[in-house]
């Protein structure tokens, strides 16, 4: 009732065009008008926060980059210091057989502890730089095979040189993937980093190519070209070195090199020149060894030193973006309260009011009008119409939103008016709905009675068999008419019989009341007794269902009624094997069926047979639902409360 009124008074509101969202309100407004230059502020401020959450992005990838690298380093020296007591054990020198065996678990330490890192920073990494050092690892693999050639003594020298020198070389290219480009310093550090450890990869292969060439006591073919390569390479790293270092890291390169061990290992090369004819070179293999292993763990150390500078720079750069970054937002929300705190305050003095008002509105709509409507339905027409309660006071202020107050009360008023109008007009179509069903309902049974009477005296089969089609015709009518009234909510004339009546009787009392009788088949129905006074509501009942599942299933298919005890109820289920139903359409209908569905004046005219059902169902206390059949189809379940049933004492069924 309240829906109509409503969506009659909102048909009469003048249609508006389209307009910003919230542009419809004051605070809207406000908020709109205040909203674009906050934006902009805000803009300018997310680009800031952006740029330095990159930069603390960037700060936290070095540090765990240069940590890595570290790691890596640390692999690459264990791999160097392998590389060169292997070379010196195949330039004849077997006391360095027991160095390289410890050596080798060394390095596989190393390779473990490089995995782990990168499996624990895999998250922190550039991308890049993850990818290069985890294929760097397949070259590492293919030492296991060259140490068993070593074993057997089937190595060759120059080439067990190249296979390890690889490897080293594939990790140290892989510490220059995913080098930091952002603070200048960062990367300058970064690349001093790698330009260090080139030179001291470059001293390390010396190292190994050497100790080879002393233990075998001369020069190789091509072996002294390879020797004048590698010191070119390491005179040019520590060039590129010395122009990215700075003045700190420059001086612990020189006190590397200064060294009695280092002054020493130069020595040891000036020998080593004046071998290139493939003269004898007369130096011990373990002291050339232990002097260049102290110039290269010193390098380390110098790498170490500057890695940690690196990784000390990148925590700074990543505290202060940090703070920066703290500092942005801050000053954003600063910026949005601000703007927040103007708009309520410009808004409050104005909306206030307005907002009485439409506090006021709601309260008409939510509560007082449906009150009002329910109050004006529910009214005893002959009885004095029960004055309203007082209503508040609507607030006041500008004329304008005085003039609003007095029109909410004209539709209020109105609104009032129309639910009254519309309620005697339903009172009254209801009441003539009934009394035309009760009418209807005399004149059938009078109709059903004469019919009975000339069946009783008509001794012609023909004659007699078309009055009983006209008794199951007259009984169909009556049926209709007891529905309008069930519909109308009034009660039918009571047909109700004493002690009980049994199950299979009312059964096929509702299947006399539908049309197409002959196709339905009582099944199974154990035995049980229906109590007499709701004999005919059951009857109604079964036969509305029957009647809808012979209209949806084929003409030659049967409608299969069965009924069986479950515990205190008795269940009754009307089966037919049609067209079946959508579970959305069968859930509206079981929502009729329970009395959660529409009401009746907004439900389509195909529900009207079961708020029938759902009606008698509320009488009777029963519960029914549809379900779906086996196959296809639509099963209607029954089930009828203690209260109605009991043994049967009788089976004989009076037609009212």
């Amino acid at each position: 009732m309240t829906g109509n009124v409503l969506t009659t008074l909102r048909s009469t509101v003048r249609r508006r065009p389209a307009a910003l969202p919230g542009w419809r309100s004051i605070r809207g407004r406000m908020a709109i008008v205040l909203a674009v230059p906050t934006c902009l502020l805000l803009a300018l401020i997310g680009l800031g926060v952006a740029d330095r959450a990159a930069d603390w992005s960037a700060a936290r990838e070095t540090e765990a980059h240069v940590g890595v690298l570290l790691r890596a380093q640390g692999l690459v020296r264990e791999v160097q210091r392998e590389r060169g007591l292997t070379n010196g054990l195949l330039g004849g020198e077997e006391g360095y057989r027991d160095d390289v065996v410890a050596q080798r678990g060394r390095t596989d330490e190393a390779r473990d502890a490089l995995r782990a890192a990168l499996d624990e920073e895999s998250g922190a990494l550039p991308a890049a730089a993850l990818s290069a050092l985890r294929a760097a690892d397949v070259p590492l693999a293919a030492l296991t095979a060259t140490r068993e050639d070593v074993d057997a003594g089937t190595a060759d020298r120059a080439a067990t040189l190249r296979t390890y020198t690889k490897a080293v070389t594939v990790l140290i290219d892989a510490e220059s993937a995913g080098a930091p480009d952002g603070d200048r310093r960062i990367a300058e550090g970064v690349q001093a980093l790698q330009a260090l450890a080139r030179a001291t990869e470059a001293v390390a292969l010396e190292r190994g190519s050497l100790n080879g060439v002393f233990a075998a006591g001369r020069f190789r073919s091509g072996e002294y070209l390879d020797f004048t390569e590698v010191r070119a390479t390491r005179v040019a790293a520590l060039g590129q070195f010395r122009q990215l270092a700075g003045g700190d890291e420059e001086s612990a390169l020189d006190d590397a090199f200064g060294t009695a061990a280092a002054r020493r290992v130069a020595a040891y090369e000036a020998r080593a020149e004046r071998g290139a004819d493939g003269s004898v070179l007369a130096v011990a293999p373990g002291r050339w060894w232990a002097d260049m292993t102290t110039l290269v763990d010193d390098l380390h150390g110098v790498q170490r030193a500057v890695g940690d500078d690196v990784r000390g720079r990148a925590a700074e750069a990543g505290s202060a973006a940090t703070r920066q970054l703290g500092g942005f937002l801050a000053l954003g929300v600063l910026i949005l309260g601000v703007a927040v705190a103007l708009a309520v305050f410009s808004a409050r003095s104005i909306t206030r009011p307005l907002g009485a008002l439409a506090d006021e509105a709601d309260a008409v709509a939510g509560g007082r009008l449906p009150e009002a409507v329910r109050r004006i339905q529910e009214a005893d027409p002959d009885s004095p119409p029960v004055p309203e309660s007082e209503r508040p006071q609507l607030p006041g202020g500008a004329r304008e939103i005085s003039r609003l107050a007095a029109a909410l009360r004209n539709v209020e008023d109105t609104a009032v008016g129309l639910a009254a109008e519309q309620a005697v007009l339903r009172r009254t179509s209801t009441e003539s709905l009934a009394s035309l069903g009760r009418r209807n309902q005399s004149l059938l049974n009078r109709q059903l009675g004469l019919i009975t009477t000339l069946e009783s005296q008509e001794l012609d089969p023909d004659a007699l068999a078309e009055l009983f089609e006209l008794d199951h015709l007259a009984t169909r009518m009556r049926r209709n008419a007891e529905s309008l009234l069930v519909l109308a909510g009034e009660e039918s004339p009571a047909r109700s019989w004493k002690g009980t009546v049994a199950v299979a009787d009312v059964v096929r009392s509702a299947v006399s009341e539908v049309e197409q009788y002959r196709r339905v088949a009582a099944v199974d129905i154990q035995q049980c007794g229906v109590r007499g006074h709701c004999v005919a509501e059951l009857s109604h009942l079964l036969a509305e269902l029957v009647e809808n599942a012979l209209m949806f299933s084929p003409p030659k298919q049967p409608v299969e009624v069965y009924g069986w005890r479950d515990g205190t109820e008795y269940c009754l289920a009307v089966v037919d094997r049609g067209i079946g139903m959508t579970p959305e359409r069968m859930a509206e209908s079981n929502a009729v069926l329970s009395g959660r569905g529409d009401a009746l004046h907004t439900a389509p005219t195909r529900f009207l047979g079961h708020h029938v059902v759902g009606a008698l169902a509320a009488r009777l206390g029963a519960h029914v639902e549809l379900r779906p059949t086996q196959g296809t189809g639509v099963t209607a379940y029954v089930a009828l409360p203690t209260a109605l049933i009991q043994e049967p004492r009788s089976t004989a069924v009076a037609r009212g």
